[in-house]
């Protein structure tokens, strides 16, 4: 069961809209002139605009903000988890993009959440990160997190990769398969359900390891418990795979690196009504439980 916490009232706001949307800098706009009205301190993200009264957030201001409010699709979500580098800074979604599973309120309810966030009656709820690491001969290369997930796969080479697999240093298996898609709970639902990998409830402490296309139908999902340390290796004679981190490519792996995975010790924080209800998100978002019709 999830950890619910009380959210403290906010005195800095920072805004972040879907880039490329009229609407949603429309709603940003308006968003700022309603939270200034009400004193609060507004500023958006650096490579946005909101007009001279809204200042952009440098690194050193992200430790002082007390909410986000992003306006857009899961993928904005995602961009203001990313900025906030593991800042554990409560952020409410709302939908201005299709699926909006991260960004769960409706444009409709953007005023009446907002007053419930300023007034502390919202509640933050802990959702597990998945953690990244990249070694080359004991060199670090790369260091991230996730909240969906972490995709290795073959990118535009046209055979199979083979990924040695190990769970604190035990030998998994061997996948050969077109990529694997390590998942934390929140992520469970995106790439990694449409692979066939199982749904995770938010508020577990786990993560799910799913093949992409196995050549074997012996490679199944499994869901690791939260100590434990993955790393995978591409076989010997494989140039290189490419390795994407919530949806942003980070570039390739070859056989000389090692990619350790693994929880983040920091956790998402998600703004959510005391009434909300993660099953009827997976009904309204996914059909969840409905009957097909042919």
């Amino acid at each position: 069961m999830a950890t619910r916490l009380k959210a403290k009232n906010p005195k800095k706001v920072l805004i972040l809209f879907r880039q490329g949307t009229a609407s949603a800098k429309t709603v940003a706009g308006e968003v700022a002139h309603w939270l200034k009205k009400r004193k609060l301190e507004v500023y958006c993200h650096p490579d946005q605009a909101l007009g001279r009264e809204v200042k952009k957030a440098t690194t050193a201001l992200l430790d002082t903000i007390d909410l986000v409010v992003v306006l857009g699709g899961d993928g904005t979500y995602l961009e203001a988890v990313r900025f906030l580098a593991g800042r554990q800074t409560p952020i409410l979604g709302v939908n201005m993009g299709s699926l909006g599973f991260l960004t769960e309120t409706r444009i409709e309810d953007l005023y009446h959440n907002l007053e419930l966030a300023l007034e502390g009656r919202l509640e933050m709820r802990r959702r597990a990160m998945v953690k990244v690491l990249i070694h080359r001969k004991g060199k670090l290369r790369f260091e991230g997190s996730a909240l969906n997930d972490v995709v290795i796969e073959r990118g535009g080479r046209s055979h199979m990769i083979t990924l040695s697999a190990f769970c604190d240093k035990h030998h998994v298996c061997d996948y050969k398969a077109d990529g694997l898609i390590i998942a934390a709970p929140t992520g469970s639902t995106a790439y990694n359900l449409a692979a066939g990998g199982p749904i995770l409830h938010p508020g577990l402490r786990s993560f799910v390891v799913t093949p992409i296309c196995p050549h074997s139908l012996t490679n199944r999902p499994i869901i690791f418990p939260e100590k434990s340390e993955l790393v995978f290796k591409l076989k010997k004679g494989i140039t290189n795979a490419s390795i994407t981190v919530d949806g942003q490519r980070l570039g390739e792996v070859g056989s000389e690196d090692d990619i350790s995975i693994g929880l983040d010790t920091n956790e998402h924080l998600v703004l959510r009504r005391p009434s909300h209800n993660y099953f009827d998100l997976l009904r309204e978002k996914l059909n969840f439980g409905s009957r097909a019709v042919f």
